[in-house]
């Protein structure tokens, strides 16, 4: 009874980091209505935990501070996750979830596709399937067009409808604030509100050496669903125009479909010092600063005594 008491405690925890596009281009929209993308995706040492523990079957329980915006049954991207990848492996075992929610929803930060391609790492694991990586990456494709790229937690090129992940080069050290306006936006809605001329590919090969090199890489490069957002939701453009004023920041830019916009900093104190202003300033908006990272550290899997 011990034993079993404790393999019931033990769980496993994942890091769901927020997504970060540092530029989207949108190159063109296929036959059945899917457009097409090229897009720098990056993360930010800021997001939600999944964590997962032994169970008979599948429950799922959301706690956090944003925790009340999201489906709690299974229309929850983390419980489909869960039930396509015990389809996938045969597994006849079950799993209580546990999501842990920071990041604001319908954002642009990809805090769903991060959710669920932290479940399915942690879920990979406790099931003893962890090194399947192809099952991992088909589960993942079928969730949604920015699931794959979060289960390779890595700085990359993101091309086709999301399916298609080159990894990029090696990013430099900076830093992000990340300021949304409480602006939850449709990612369909946007995409139908785009207009004009498709983009090109923008990609490049070689590493910038600074923050500030990286700035001036991203600069000659768009978000090309800014436009589209903001005359959607219009305090997108407030909040862009609010970062622009910090005097450190480098580059502004919307991520994703919005409504959230960062801005790149050489510094921590100067990307911490902005938080600070914005939050005071703006109260009602959710404002964070984090590092820029080009790959999630501690990939392993962290066993604790409690979810």
């Amino acid at each position: 009874m011990a034993n079993r008491a404790a393999e019931s405690l033990a769980a496993i925890r994942i890091s769901a980091p927020a997504k970060i596009n540092l530029y989207l281009h949108v190159t063109g929209r296929r036959a059945d209505g899917f457009h097409l993308l090229d897009s720098l995706v990056a993360f930010a040492g800021v997001g939600d935990t999944v964590s997962v523990r032994p169970a008979s079957g599948l429950d799922l329980t959301i706690d956090g501070p944003l925790a009340g915006r999201i489906p709690k049954d299974e229309q929850n991207l983390v419980f489909t996750a869960a039930r396509r990848l015990a389809k996938a492996t045969k597994t006849a075992r079950g799993a209580a979830i546990r999501l842990t929610k920071r990041l604001p929803v319908a954002a642009g930060l990809g805090g769903g596709s991060a959710d669920a391609a932290a479940a399915l790492r942690a879920l990979a694991d406790l099931w003893g399937v962890a090194d399947d990586m192809a099952v991992l990456g088909a589960v993942a494709e079928t969730l949604g067009a920015d699931v794959p790229v979060c289960l390779a937690r890595r700085a990359a090129f993101v091309g086709g409808i999301g399916e298609r992940i080159t990894l990029a080069p090696a990013l430099p050290q900076a830093w992000l604030v990340l300021a949304n306006p409480g602006s939850a936006l449709s990612t369909p809605k946007v995409f139908a509100a785009r207009t004009g001329r498709f983009a090109k590919a923008a990609r490049f090969t070689d590493a910038p050496a600074a923050a500030g090199e990286l700035a001036a890489v991203l600069a000659r490069r768009a978000n090309g669903l800014t436009r589209a957002a903001v005359s959607l939701a219009p305090a997108v453009g407030e909040t862009l125009a609010a970062l622009a004023a910090e005097p450190a920041a480098l580059l502004t830019r919307m991520s994703g479909s919005g409504a959230t916009c960062f801005a790149l900093f050489a510094e921590a104190a100067a990307a911490e010092a902005a938080a600070a202003r914005l939050a005071a300033a703006h109260p009602d908006w959710w404002v964070r600063a984090a590092p820029l990272l080009a790959r999630m550290p501690g990939d392993a899997v962290d066993q604790s005594s409690s979810a």
